[in-house]
């Protein structure tokens, strides 16, 4: 099984970019949002150590993003929580995809959580920081502040690209997705 992991900034189309390769995503991101909905063990533990945020199941994102932005050790002591079981829901996308050619992992902490092994194969996604910019001020929830702690929270852009194979240049169009897509795909199936 090849592991393609893809990395950028938030914003930069890297979900776009997991789901044009056409095989199985891991996309951590939803997987956060489903375990805020229906494991009760991570809002236990959420409960238990910021009960000043979380004391309605199931978690609320609202509740989320007031506790990042109210403590700088927030963030990490929720990371610390969720991530534990985005791993485990990652083993478990593994072993289901065991027989499949490739995978691919849409994992903002990919690098950071150590979640990536030595011989994945990662990808960069750039993208210009007006368009990101843009595109993420027409999310509903965008907040600027809390843009800033998270990206605070990843490790530098230019450390991400220098570790990765392949740097995609993303003018979100999806023709130049495409062209990327299969000339990555021809060069690693090759």
């Amino acid at each position: 099984m090849i592991r393609i992991g893809i990395l950028g900034d938030i914003g930069s189309g890297k979900s776009y970019l997991a789901k044009s390769f056409g095989y199985p995503v891991f996309n951590a991101d939803l997987e956060v949002s489903k375990i805020y909905k229906k494991n009760k063990k991570v809002f236990l533990r959420l409960k238990k150590d910021l009960p000043k945020y979380f004391n309605i199941f199931p978690v609320k994102k609202e509740n989320v993003i007031k506790a990042i932005l109210a403590n700088n050790s927030n963030l990490s002591k929720i990371i610390k929580i969720v991530h534990k079981e985005v791993k485990k829901k990652l083993k478990i996308f593994l072993y289901k995809n065991k027989d499949k050619k490739i995978v691919i992992l849409d994992v903002p902490l990919l690098l950071e959580n150590k979640i990536n092994k030595k011989k994945d194969i990662l990808i960069f996604v750039f993208s210009k920081k007006s368009d990101i910019l843009k595109k993420l001020k027409k999310r509903r929830n965008f907040n600027q502040k809390l843009l800033t702690k998270f990206k605070n929270a990843q490790l530098r852009l230019d450390y991400k690209r220098k570790k990765s194979q392949f740097v995609v240049k993303n003018d979100f169009k999806k023709k130049t997705i495409k062209k990327y897509v299969k000339d990555i795909l021809d060069n690693i199936l090759k």
